[in-house]
């Protein structure tokens, strides 16, 4: 049975998982990210560069965020969307409730330093003035199971 929530957010997912794979060839945790356009379409990648760049803020949602505005010319991505393969840290929630994205789809929890819902909940903080939408678990096995193979090796 497929599941009506998720199941529009595979394809886009796919391409955060390949987004991934990229940051483990360099040596880095594998987290991919995509930011879609209001009509789904792509506007930007991104994947860790921690260990490529020496950047501690060189993290997947970062630099998707970071080229999707400079992509459409300003900061608020609102109506936009970031599918990323990992819950997003508290600096990735926070840039994403600065630059005013109205979705975000991750994959695997993390349990350690989520940001969205596992350890904290930052994007939906009633204090805040922008709350996007949450949907969590996309391919959440195939997420996690990258992030897993990339430990092992560690």
């Amino acid at each position: 049975m497929t599941d009506p929530v998720r199941e529009p957010w595979a394809a886009p997912m796919r391409l955060a998982l390949a987004e991934a794979e990229r940051a483990a060839l360099s040596g880095d945790v594998p987290v991919g990210a995509v930011v879609l356009a209001p009509d789904g379409t792509t506007l930007a990648t991104g994947h860790n560069e921690r260990e490529l760049t020496g950047d501690p803020t060189a993290h997947a949602e970062v630099l998707a965020i970071r080229r999707a505005a400079a992509r459409t010319g300003g900061w608020r991505l609102t109506d936009c969307t970031l599918v990323v393969t990992l819950e997003p840290c508290t600096m990735c929630a926070g840039t994403i409730t600065q630059s005013r994205v109205g979705r975000v789809v991750f994959g695997a929890r993390d349990e350690k330093a989520g940001a969205v819902g596992s350890l904290w909940d930052v994007v939906r903080d009633r204090r805040l003035n922008h709350r996007p939408e949450v949907i969590a678990g996309v391919l959440e096995e195939e997420c996690a199971k990258a992030l897993t193979a990339f430990f092992r090796t560690r």
